[in-house]
């Protein structure tokens, strides 16, 4: 058993009507790495998701979300 952390990164960029270079700009990424996190094939570092937090304007617990894997 482990924890995938999930994530509406996604989500957010497209209610804003961002690019995935947008957003990787503001938050001071690559936007490859905006890719990766959407496919959550990246889990970011807690300053980079208290950064999408600030971006976004909401919590990082609104952001991402801890799954238990059984």
């Amino acid at each position: 058993m482990g924890t995938d952390v999930r994530n509406r990164v996604k989500e957010l960029r497209v209610e804003r009507g961002w690019t995935q270079q947008q957003l990787a700009d503001a938050v001071g990424v690559s936007r490859q790495s905006i890719n990766s996190i959407e496919r959550n094939r990246y889990v970011p570092s807690l300053p980079l998701a208290l950064k999408f937090a600030r971006v976004f304007g909401s919590t990082t617990e609104e952001i991402f979300e801890l799954e238990e894997r059984r």
